[in-house]
């Protein structure tokens, strides 16, 4: 009650919430003119209709908190909000993932929450001051508690971004709920983790105190763990939407792990002696925007696809992009995304990722990092590239192809459109990149 006497709820929209805020707005209005459509012959529309907007406006006012305390208040919240979502279908699959989905993101709370406790104790504020409110000499004196701090609050916040060990609610979750809620759950909700991150040791700790520590290394081992491990379950996965929850749980950790490698060198300098976000930094928050239209791109496609054909299996789509060529066409690209590839968004945030690392000059990772990156880059244009080729060369396998069944061309505009305005967005941000960079990189300064 006192911290809550101290430090009221507070709200106030920086840049950086700014960024996270616009990516809310963004995937939550497409996923929510999607499901207009979608979820016309579902049941429990209205609780759908009012869980999904209750979780977009919780996820804004998470962004624009302006304190840790709020921040977490709002951060809680979230999961209550968004565990309906899961719950949605009322099956027995649907409330166990809902439980699962509750149960690992209260234990990842609680780690954030002994940080916040600890914090109110050694830091001047809990407000979100770039640069942080731990004093050095009060860090030097209790760094090995400290130290641990940050740890709890990396393994706490962890858990919703899908950080291993505590990642196993994530592709439990994601595919059972429906589609626009997955979109939103993957493409959002998961980056509240990733913002907690930021806000805790960028905005309150002090980021530059965690360089060459213990903390550095676990986090960069654990994120590159989490990348590998993710691609390669989603190598495996023959269901759709499981797999792109399982390429989730990769992708998310590109972020963190240019979060860690960041660590002490989030500013650069520049020829002319202005100062601006280091290319790890730059390149994490380029992967937020660009991973988050991209896969709730991928979300929706799969809900298209699903509700057109009944089709939950990859190789039972086979033919699939002869009969929905837009919307496979859009697949694609978001695809070739994901993996990497120029002139997307991804293209453009994995580079500064990697080349981010090899400046780094950190002992081992500044060479392993973007060795498991390239890695995780073909795995992933393993397991979402058989799509589109069995999807647009069916080969002579036509038995249980969607070939057989009698399909629309295409889904209708309330899911053609918002699947088009994602994919779109990230052939911008790869085509037209500079604006973007260039806010980025004044958030951190």
């Amino acid at each position: 009650m006192k911290l809550l006497t101290v430090l009221p709820l507070q709200f106030h929209m920086d840049p950086l919430g700014a960024i996270f805020a616009v990516l809310t707005l963004v995937i939550f209005i497409s996923s929510g003119v999607f499901s207009l459509d979608y979820m016309k012959e579902e049941k429990n529309k209205r609780s759908f209709a009012v869980f999904f907007v209750l979780s977009m406006f919780t996820e804004l006012a998470l962004c624009a908190a302006s304190n840790l305390v709020t921040f977490y208040l709002c951060y809680e919240l979230l999961t209550v909000m968004s565990m309906p979502l899961v719950i949605h279908e009322r099956s027995a699959e649907a409330k166990m993932a809902a439980l699962k989905y509750l149960f690992f993101s209260l234990f990842g709370a609680y780690g954030a929450l002994f940080g916040i406790y600890n914090l109110a104790r050694f830091a001047s504020s809990l407000d979100f001051v770039l640069g942080g409110n731990l004093g050095s000499d009060v860090f030097a004196a209790n760094k090995g508690l400290l130290l641990a701090v940050a740890m709890a609050m990396i393994l706490g916040f962890g858990v919703k971004a899908g950080m291993w060990p505590m990642h196993a609610w994530l592709p439990t979750a994601h595919p059972i709920a429906p589609s626009p809620a997955s979109a939103a759950l993957s493409a959002v909700i998961v980056k509240a983790g990733v913002l907690g991150i930021i806000r805790s040791l960028w905005y309150v700790y002090g980021a530059d105190k965690l360089r060459g520590t213990w903390v550095q290394d676990v986090f960069m081992i654990l994120a590159l763990i989490t990348v590998l491990m993710g691609s390669m379950l989603a190598f495996m996965e023959p269901v759709l939407k499981k797999r792109l929850a399982y390429s989730t749980v990769s992708q998310v950790s590109y972020i963190l792990f240019g979060l860690a490698v960041s660590f002490g060198q989030s500013c650069s300098v520049n020829d002319t002696g202005l100062k601006y976000a280091s290319d790890a930094l730059t390149g994490a928050i380029l992967h937020v925007l660009a991973h988050g239209f991209i896969k709730a791109a991928l979300f929706l496609i799969a809900g298209a696809i699903i509700h057109h054909t009944g089709a939950t299996r990859v190789e039972d789509m086979r033919g699939i992009g002869l009969k929905m060529p837009i919307t496979m066409t859009c697949y694609t690209i978001v695809s070739l995304g994901l993996i990497g590839i120029p002139p997307t968004g991804g293209f453009i945030s994995k580079w500064y990722l990697a080349t981010g690392a090899l400046a780094s000059d950190i002992p081992v990772f500044e060479y392993l990092g973007p060795a498991i990156l390239l890695v995780s880059a073909l795995l992933t244009a393993g397991y979402l590239l058989q799509l589109m080729i069995i999807g647009f060369f069916p080969g002579m396998a036509f038995r249980q192809s969607v070939q057989d069944k009698e399909l629309k061309a295409e889904p209708g505009m309330l899911m053609t459109v918002p699947i088009a305005t994602l994919t779109l967005l990230s052939l911008l941000m790869g085509l037209f990149p500079e604006p973007v960079i260039e806010l980025i990189r004044q958030v951190f300064i």
